[in-house]
């Protein structure tokens, strides 16, 4: 069944399409603004893991106050006494750079004057002589005064009353307005701040699932620019007197760092290398473990690890990690460049890729200009795209966005395409279902049909026992559609035979009702005991002319053969030639003149004579014989009947039989496009 669809058909399902498209589409450019950050940091955090970067080449070092340490010196926090001494090892090691990632805003608790206050049954010799010690937060700063030492300070919301005035940072430029801020900074007691080479706050804020993967470069604090602590240690490092910023970046030098508008700088984390952490009590205590030049030229970060410290952050590569590791990394992160960029572009190129998947999307199921597999390449080369530029460019290009986007699209053409097919498959079901009700109706008018153009057939065995003179047979095969093929014959009289073929036009119940009623007319006239063919069809014609109310008609052979003579009469009325096979089996086509079929018009049929010799056949068939069709379209045509006749037995059942083959196999399995019926009389003589 062939079915075209209008203009206005098409239209219905792309409008659906579209319709749906859009609705997923901008869910999906929801569902990107509102986890697509969540997505965003997952997809890079396990770029960190698959390619964490390589700090086995870092010239930072860091000294940690661990556990050992607090075991042989006592518990945090220490004098300052430890604190100096420590500071004093290094500088005699040749640091660069000493960066105490320790808040110092509080005095020393065990100063001279603290112990006097502590105990007052003190001699007062032994406090005169305490009172001439130097202060242990004095002392600390001459050896402070006297070393590369980089001080941490805080952001706080309120400043104490009794902190002098700050000196300025060294920071020049315009910076973005949205800097991470604290309204006051809390600063080292003046002792120690006034003579350190430079400070920066510690402060580092962690994104909002907790996890720390970027930290400040410029921040501010009470109104002020101020460095970070990382940044002041690498400036220090890099011997640069001040500090440019703009709005995506910092300038150390030559070297431009990119930020994003907090001042915060994107770090790729690796795992920092054991032998370039050092434990306090291995620089206090002199050990011979550490080689000379462990420290000599090198940025050093002093800070906590021991238990109980809040100094912990979460990172991608890490639940817990100390933060002077993760300070450690971002000054080796500014010094060697090894921090990530997520350029300006970026955003806007990530949706434009969105929005191109999803016009690929809608143009595929309405235009079919992208093919299935060229989208399931797009959607896999986004997170390898986005792999390659992480690992081999240090860039950040998130997949997650454009994937949301043109995700939501081709969820969309799919829920639009599913619906669309299901309500086709529905459709075509309820079609099938009424082809099949109309297939079964028409099968049953078939059936009826056939029991009735069989039905009005004579028997076989009656053929086969009109008379001793005479072998007569016929066979009847109605096609799949049914026409209206018949035959008859019976003895009208003692020595006359009287028979009929006939054919009528059209199919199904009408031409089988229509058969039987040419069939009853033949009957009749031919159980009058007429002995004239020419006046039976000159009745039965009119008969037919006069009640044909669906303009049918009906070829026809009708005669008599006697059976003393062997002579037969016949009228033709448009009915295929008989055809005459002698006792070799030899056809001939006996060509008669006729006239038209009946029911087309009155006429004076002709009376036609042949006579049969003792042992010759006369052999009728319709035009199911003549024109059945090959495979190639080809006709059976007349003279194909004799092909067979030496496979065929000599009688009229075999005949029959073997016309019928020839048939069927030249159609070589094809339907057959009409009925087939075969009537023979083999004449066996007078006596």
């Amino acid at each position: 069944m062939t079915v075209s669809k209008s203009a206005s058909d098409r239209r219905g399902p792309t409008r659906r399409v579209i319709l749906t498209w859009l609705a997923m589409t901008a869910l999906g450019v929801l569902l990107a603004l509102a986890i697509g950050g969540r997505m965003q940091r997952g997809v890079f955090d396990l770029w960190q893991r698959l390619g964490p970067r390589d700090l086995s080449a870092t010239e930072v070092r860091v000294v940690l106050i661990d556990n050992q340490s607090i075991e042989i010196l006592g518990s945090w926090p220490w004098p300052r006494y430890y604190l100096a001494r420590l500071t004093e090892q290094l500088t005699n090691r040749g640091a660069k750079v000493i960066a105490l990632d320790i808040l110092l805003s509080e005095h020393d608790r065990v100063s001279p004057e603290t112990l006097i206050s502590l105990y007052p049954e003190m001699s007062k010799v032994a406090a005169n002589e305490l009172e001439r010690l130097m202060p242990m937060d004095a002392a600390f700063g001459a050896v402070i005064g006297s070393s590369p030492v980089v001080l941490g300070h805080a952001g706080v919301n309120q400043e104490p009353a009794e902190q002098p005035p700050l000196s300025p940072a060294p920071i020049i430029g315009r910076p973005s307005r949205s800097l991470d801020g604290w309204p006051a900074e809390l600063a080292a007691i003046p002792e120690l701040d006034e003579v350190a080479i430079g400070t920066g706050l510690l402060n580092v804020r962690p994104d909002v699932d907790g996890v720390q993967r970027s930290v400040p470069l410029v921040m501010r604090a009470g109104g002020k620019l101020r460095s970070s602590f990382s940044m002041e240690i690498a400036r220090a490092a890099s011997g640069v007197e001040s500090i440019r910023v703009d709005p995506s970046h910092v300038s150390l030098g030559n070297r431009r760092i990119p930020i994003d508008a907090a001042g915060r700088m994107r770090i790729h984390f690796g795992n920092f290398p054991a032998d370039k952490i050092i434990s306090a009590e291995d620089v206090l205590g002199d050990s011979k473990r550490l080689k000379p030049e462990t420290f000599a030229g090198k940025p050093v970060l002093v800070g906590v690890s021991a238990e109980g410290t809040s100094d912990i952050a979460a990172t991608p590569l890490a639940s817990e990690e100390y933060g002077p590791l993760v300070q450690a990394q971002a000054v080796d992160s500014i010094l060697r460049g090894g921090w990530l960029d997520r350029p300006a572009w970026a955003g806007p190129a990530e949706w434009a890729t969105g929005a191109l998947l999803a016009l690929m999307a809608l143009g595929n199921a309405i235009f079919g200009r992208a093919n299935r597999i060229t989208l399931a390449i797009c959607f896999s080369a986004l997170p390898i795209a986005s792999w390659l530029a992480f690992s081999k460019a240090h860039l950040m290009l998130d997949p997650a966005r454009p994937l949301l986007v043109g995700g939501g699209a081709v969820a969309g053409v799919a829920v639009a395409l599913f619906a669309i097919a299901r309500s086709d498959r529905e459709r075509l079901r309820e079609a099938l279902v009424q082809e099949r009700i109309e297939a079964a109706e028409a099968q049953g008018e078939l059936q009826a049909a056939r029991a009735i153009q069989l039905g009005m057939v004579p028997p076989h065995g009656r053929l086969a026992h009109l008379d001793r003179r005479v072998d007569a047979d016929a066979l009847l095969e109605p096609a799949r559609s049914v026409g209206g093929d018949y035959y008859d014959a019976m003895m009208i009289a003692e020595d006359q035979l009287g028979f009929a073929i006939a054919d009528v036009t059209g199919k199904g119940v009408p031409a089988a009702l229509y058969m039987a009623m040419s069939k009853a007319l033949t009957s009749a006239a031919l159980s009058r005991t007429e002995v004239d063919p020419a006046a039976m069809s000159e009745t039965i014609n009119r008969a037919l002319l006069k009640d044909n109310s669906e303009a049918m008609s009906v070829t026809m052979i009708l005669g008599i053969l006697d059976l003393k003579t062997g002579r037969a009469s016949l009228i033709c009325a448009g009915h295929e030639d008989p055809l005459v096979m002698d006792k070799d089996g030899n056809f001939r086509r006996v060509q008669l003149e006729g006239g038209p079929p009946f029911s087309i018009a009155e006429f004076p049929y002709p009376l036609e004579q042949l006579a049969l010799k003792p042992g010759e056949t006369l052999v009728l068939v319709t035009d199911g014989v003549t024109e059945a069709q090959n495979s190639n379209g080809a006709l059976f045509g007349r003279d194909r009947i004799p092909t067979g006749r030496r496979t065929w037995a000599r009688t009229a059942t075999a005949i029959c039989e073997g016309i019928r083959d020839e048939v069927r196999a030249f159609e070589d399995g094809n339907e057959a496009t009409d009925d087939l019926a075969v009537m023979v009389f083999r004449y066996l003589g007078g006596n």
